[in-house]
């Protein structure tokens, strides 16, 4: 009897330890695609797609603005299209097995199994059925903020650039050579 029972504790302790240590596991690459396809992944991806395009346009239209008179009546349309072109070309399938061992690097099974069963629930597909609207807006919001501070990188590097041009030893050769 008393052997029976040291023989149950030892099987309950190790069917505890193994459900634990499954938990803990790293996540698997089946896991991680699970995880990607409840979350609808690919068409949350082309949803952000779409909503990148939107900000990236008006991005275009500015540029055509400011320099009207050295682009071509149609350049707003043909960026537009470029751009479109680029988007719906993406290697999403590729993209996405990429992303798989930075999600197995970060996450358990557990962890995996967790995501899952919140995404599943109510809230899990509110937020994935929000979540591209939010990223839309919050693109719109920050695009002229980014635009404003890439103004400033670009304009900065150009100053650099060309005092390094001054600098250039090439350069206070060049006149001598003509």
């Amino acid at each position: 009897m008393k052997r029976l029972l040291i023989v149950l504790v030892c099987l309950i302790f190790s069917v505890a330890g193994m459900a634990q240590s499954g938990a803990d596991s790293p996540a698997t690459k089946d896991d991680v695609e699970r995880y990607l396809e409840a979350i609808h992944s690919h068409e949350m991806m082309k949803q952000m797609m779409q909503a990148m395009a939107k900000p990236m346009h008006q991005m275009v239209h500015e540029q055509y603005m400011k320099d009207k008179d050295k682009l071509p009546a149609d350049f707003e349309t043909r960026m537009n299209k470029v751009m479109d072109d680029m988007m719906k070309d993406m290697p999403m399938d590729e993209m996405m097995d990429s992303m798989v061992p930075a999600y197995q690097k970060h996450f358990t099974k557990g962890d995996i199994d967790a995501l899952i069963a919140f995404y599943s629930a109510p809230t899990g597909q509110k937020v994935l059925r929000e979540l591209p609207a939010i990223m839309s807006e919050a693109m719109e919001s920050m695009m002229p903020i980014m635009r404003k501070s890439i103004d400033k990188m670009t304009e900065r590097m150009q100053q650099q650039v060309a005092e390094m041009v001054k600098e250039s030893p090439k350069q206070a050769l060049q006149p001598a050579q003509n």
